[in-house]
């Protein structure tokens, strides 16, 4: 039987994507190979976020035909979506599949045929179970795609209009993975706050929330949200379960209100600002991280300036952040004041280093303190020691070997770091 290696680019949906299409290549018979190099099929889920993640993509995989010509090609996901018609006639890339596509992924290589379709004909959400799972946690794919538009981003034309998958699903989902061992679940998605309100009796998040949490999962977390779906009673809740993990990825890109309005995101920089202190209130030692884009057009020094004192000043625990990047079809691409490269990237390295900074306060402050991991199923290759993550989302290493501690959840109390940032906890 032939074998495949799967490379994937970007978000934790893809990563869940990818591992949908493994397990649908293995039932059917493929093998799946370690090393690309002697893949008979090298698979690429793309990321189309930025320019430079297209430019990655195809860069991948005209490496991977000029190393080896017989490798059949395949190229998937936003990058696919959004460019099909751009990269038909390349001739290192044999298929390409759009992002609803991807799970037909075993009819296509048997036809050789690429399919791309209207992603804005699809008006339901496209359910996946995963029997087999290797990961320590479990992500699970609520939602996909998004209504909201943003001034800068292509996410809706590549995923398409915001389609919820049903509780019913997403409760058999969380049941296969409690039945395999797995201890916590990730909701993820395009847009998770949107979940629900497609559905033909229109639901919120919180409902699914408390459905989860009368499941036999012992952890849950949710994936990034925008700042207006994060409400008082969504919080009430989340604040008194004993199954949620208190880390949030908050969707803020500024903290500027005036590039915010420009970005067509429709709250204000005081707004996340009373949003983190109210999250950081309610729960102990909550992880709070974000995205920022740096140079975003129309930022004048001013506004980025507002941006990195907001942020300094904020509880967020940790920023993701990184340059604008102009992309075709978007209004901001056609915006003034286009801001220089350089700028752009002097921007992101004054706000990465307020971000290694806030980081390294964050993880500072949770030394000495109490808390419980889950431990991974496997030791980490480089030290060959047991680690975990706790609820707020740090990652502690024990200073044992005794696998039978593998996949459970240890009480543990975070006792030092080392000088590489490393967190180390004694179970107690």
């Amino acid at each position: 039987m032939k074998t495949f290696y799967i490379k994937t680019h970007g978000c934790k949906a893809n990563q869940l994507e990818s591992h949908i299409i493994k397990e649908k290549l293995l039932n059917a018979g493929y093998i799946e190979c370690s090393n690309n190099a002697n893949a008979d099929i090298y698979i690429l889920n793309s990321c189309s976020v930025t320019e430079t993640a297209d430019i990655e993509a195809l860069r991948t995989l005209r490496n991977i035909k000029h190393k080896n010509p017989t490798t059949t090609t395949v190229l998937t996901g936003c990058s696919a979506q959004l460019n099909s018609q751009k990269i038909e006639e390349l001739n290192f890339i044999d298929i390409i599949l759009g992002n609803n596509d991807k799970f037909k992924i075993v009819e296509a290589l048997k036809t050789r045929k690429s399919n791309v379709e209207d992603i804005f004909e699809l008006n339901e959400f496209n359910n996946q179970l995963i029997h087999t799972y290797s990961k320590t946690r479990g992500y699970l794919k609520i939602q996909d795609g998004c209504n909201n538009y943003c001034s800068y981003c292509t996410i809706p034309l590549a995923r398409g209009k915001s389609r919820s998958n049903s509780i019913e699903n997403i409760l058999q989902q969380i049941k296969i993975y409690t039945d395999s061992g797995i201890k916590e679940v990730v909701l993820t998605g395009i847009h998770i706050g949107q979940w629900g309100e497609d559905l033909s009796e229109p639901k919120d998040l919180l409902t699914l929330i408390e459905a989860i949490e009368n499941t036999d999962i012992k952890r849950y977390r949710l994936g990034s949200l925008n700042p207006l779906e994060i409400s008082d009673k969504i919080l009430n809740f989340l604040s008194e379960s004993n199954k949620f993990c208190p880390h949030f990825h908050l969707s803020l890109q500024s903290l500027c209100s005036k590039t915010l309005k420009n970005m067509n995101r429709h709250y204000s920089a005081q707004t996340c600002l009373e949003l983190i202190d109210k999250i950081d209130d309610m729960f102990c030692m909550p992880f709070i991280g974000s995205d920022i884009i740096a140079g975003f057009p129309d930022e004048n020094d001013s506004d980025f300036e507002t941006t990195y004192q907001n942020a300094k000043k904020s509880k967020l625990s940790s920023v993701h952040v990184f340059p604008y990047s102009i992309r075709k079809n978007t209004r901001a691409a056609l915006m003034d004041n286009q801001i220089p490269d350089k700028i752009k990237h002097e921007r992101a390295d004054i706000l990465h280093k307020l971000a290694n900074e806030k980081l390294n306060n964050f993880i500072t402050r949770n030394i000495g303190t109490k808390s419980s991991i889950l431990v991974e199923k496997n030791p980490d290759k480089k030290t060959g020691m047991l680690k975990g993550v706790t609820p707020n989302y740090l990652t502690i290493y024990l200073n044992t070997n005794d696998k039978n501690l593998c996949n459970t959840i240890q009480n543990i109390e975070i006792s030092s770091k080392d000088s590489s940032g490393k967190l180390f906890g004694t179970i107690y």
